[in-house]
């Protein structure tokens, strides 16, 4: 039988290549059925059917591909992972049930008793304790340093370090990492470069292209980017892959059909949403800055920011996230929060909607003092992520804010 082109059931990889991300982001991953939908299947089912007690002895034994179980192989997952592979030019991605799953997967696959690990002090609250409190239990060490001197990334390398973890841009104060400064030294340590790419996505930054070994996403944020589901995604060599995907097969922290399904529909947004949400960001940065209540503004978008120059360099754009200090401590920094009355007051980020919270008592309330210290998180610190709407009436909204500080 003759197939007409629209007939095939997917899109060739190679018919994609060299296509754009915006590009990617719309076309890559898609698995068409016989059905020949137009836009994407989901298949929220726990197990497939075999024709034969032969193929099914096949495809469990690795003689045959094809669907098994969903928890590590569901045709909508892997349309998921094909996209944000391809978006951040890895050979392979792997989904995971969330972001910090996807750390941990990565970590528990990769690493073993007696490893090394040196993680930037400015990465999410949670990645903290992750390292410091479980993965110790099982003799990984791990060393926090500055993100950006690299002289102490250099001075905490060791025999035994086997992983450089950092987020770049920070969280919240949006340090910016030189990653070919650092991809040098894993190199020369035999580590692998691990980054989290929550903050730019695919869109702004690719990791990989600078020498990362490994890329991190919180599918929760901006691939989904309306704040509708939890999960997470792995990105990399296929080599290095493979063995997260089988700690995924056998411990199960699976992304499930349809939070697969939610995400891989995001993704088609996520070039338009990106800049949308880094021109309200900078507009909205430069406006803070001018406000008699703010210490301090943090956003790689402003040239007063110490990494301005680089963020440039590497970044197609600075992200939707800043944030800044006002005058007082966690007393001011509250009364500003609740005066707001549209912005949403949540963790969450990279959601359209604007979203703002007190890092110190929200997203690293875990951390002790000291470690709040090193990291910046002060009581007076507000982190904004900042949404779609119309920046004048996010502008509105924060000057209640400022009138609630008498300024």
């Amino acid at each position: 039988m003759t197939f007409r082109r629209e007939e095939t059931v997917q899109i060739p990889e190679s018919d994609l290549e060299g296509m754009s991300v915006d590009t990617l982001a719309v076309r890559a991953g898609q698995i068409r059925t016989d059905q020949l939908e137009h836009s994407d299947a989901i298949f929220p089912t726990s197990s497939f059917v075999y024709g034969s007690a032969a193929q099914a002895a096949a495809r469990f034994g690795g003689d045959e591909p094809g669907n098994i179980y969903s928890r590590f192989t569901n045709p909508t997952v892997q349309a998921f992972e094909g996209r944000i592979a391809a978006m951040e030019g890895g050979e392979r991605a792997v989904a995971t049930a969330s972001g910090m799953a996807a750390i941990l997967s990565t970590c528990i696959a990769l690493l073993k008793s007696g490893d090394h690990v040196i993680c930037s002090r400015g990465v999410f609250g949670t990645t903290n304790v992750l390292f410091q409190k479980y993965l110790a239990r099982f003799g990984v060490e791990t060393t926090f340093v500055s993100l950006t001197d690299y002289e102490e990334w250099r001075q905490a390398s060791r025999p035994e370090t086997r992983m450089l973890f950092l987020e770049t841009p920070s969280n919240p104060l949006c340090e910016v990492a030189d990653l070919e400064v650092l991809s040098r030294l894993a190199r020369t340590s035999d580590a692998l470069l691990v980054v989290d790419n929550c903050f730019c996505t695919p869109v702004l930054q690719r990791p990989l292209e600078h020498g990362a070994d490994i890329v991190i996403h919180s599918a929760t944020k901006y691939l989904d980017g309306q704040g509708r589901c939890v999960g997470g995604v792995v990105v990399g060599p296929d080599k290095l892959m493979e063995e997260v995907y089988g700690f995924l097969r056998s411990a199960g922290p699976t992304m499930s059909p349809f939070n697969a399904w939610v995400f891989h529909k995001g993704l088609e947004t996520l070039p338009i949403r990106m800049r949308a949400h880094c021109d309200n960001a900078l507009e909205l940065a430069l406006w803070l800055e001018q406000q008699n209540a703010v210490e301090t503004v943090y956003y790689a978008g402003l040239q007063s920011h110490p990494q301005h120059e680089l963020a440039k360099k590497q970044q197609k754009g600075f992200g939707g996230v800043l944030s800044f200090r006002v005058k007082g401590s966690r007393e001011e920094a509250w009364r500003f929060i609740d005066a707001t009355r549209m912005i949403s007051i949540t963790a969450n980020l990279g959601d359209v909607k604007t979203t703002i919270t007190h890092p110190a008592t929200t997203t690293h309330g875990r951390l002790s003092p000291e470690d709040k210290d090193h990291a910046g998180i002060t009581e007076n610190l507000i982190r904004l992520s900042v949404g779609i709407e119309d920046v004048e009436d996010l502008k509105t909204d924060l000057m209640r804010g400022f009138d609630a500080l008498g300024s």
